[in-house]
Parts: C-alpha cells; structure tokens; sequence
C-alpha cells in the first residue's frame, strides 16, 4: 500500500501541471518506439524457437524423450505466436473500432487562459 501512494505522490506534480506533459508524451512515444522495433525480433524468436523444435523432433527418432521435449518446444513457440499475433489483431481491431489509425499523433486537449 505503501508503493501505491508513494507512486501517487511522485505523479501529483504532473497531474497538477497537466498542461506541460511534454515529458510524459516524450517518454510513451519512446516506449512505443521501442515496442516497433522490438516486435518483429520477438515474433522471430518465436518462429525460431518452433523451428528449433522441429529440427529437434526431427532428430530425435528413436528416443521418446527427446521427442517430447522437441514436441515441447514446438507447442510453446505456436503458443508465443498464437497470443502475439492475436494481441497485434486485437489491437488492430479495436484501434479501427473507434477510429485510431497507426502513426496518428495524439493531440493533448489544453485550457485555453492557462
């Protein structure tokens, strides 16, 4: 509990200047940035990671327990595919739902007099 108001209390100059979230905006669009750029090395590690088992379950004829490490390694890179991909879809779908494109810029609404 302690950790949630001291989180509060770091944040409670940024909700008081709401007006001046230049930072906070440089800093999301910078984990946005990094998120691109790091989604298709994940996506192929995964890919990697299932054909690792493949070769693996290939390999391994002959030797049951091999096989079903192989066949473990395959299962759980289709699984890292499967959720990857459904979030990006998801994501996508939802984004197309109310109408947010990809790279649009996000306006922060500003009271005018302050």
């Amino acid at each position: 509990m302690k950790k949630v108001i001291l989180a509060a209390l770091a944040f409670t100059p940024a909700f008081a200047f709401a007006q001046s979230l230049g930072n906070l905006q440089t800093l999301v669009q910078s984990i946005g940035t990094l998120v691109d750029l790091a989604l298709p090395i994940v996506v192929g590690l995964a890919l990697l990671a299932f054909f690792w088992g493949l070769v693996k379950f290939i390999f391994a004829q002959g030797n049951e327990e091999s096989k079903a490490d192989a066949k473990k390694i395959m299962l759980w890179g289709l699984i890292a595919l499967f959720v990857m991909v459904s979030v990006w879809g998801l994501v996508n779908f939802i984004g197309s739902a109310f109408g947010i494109g990809q790279g649009d810029t996000v306006v922060v609404p500003t009271v005018p007099g302050l």
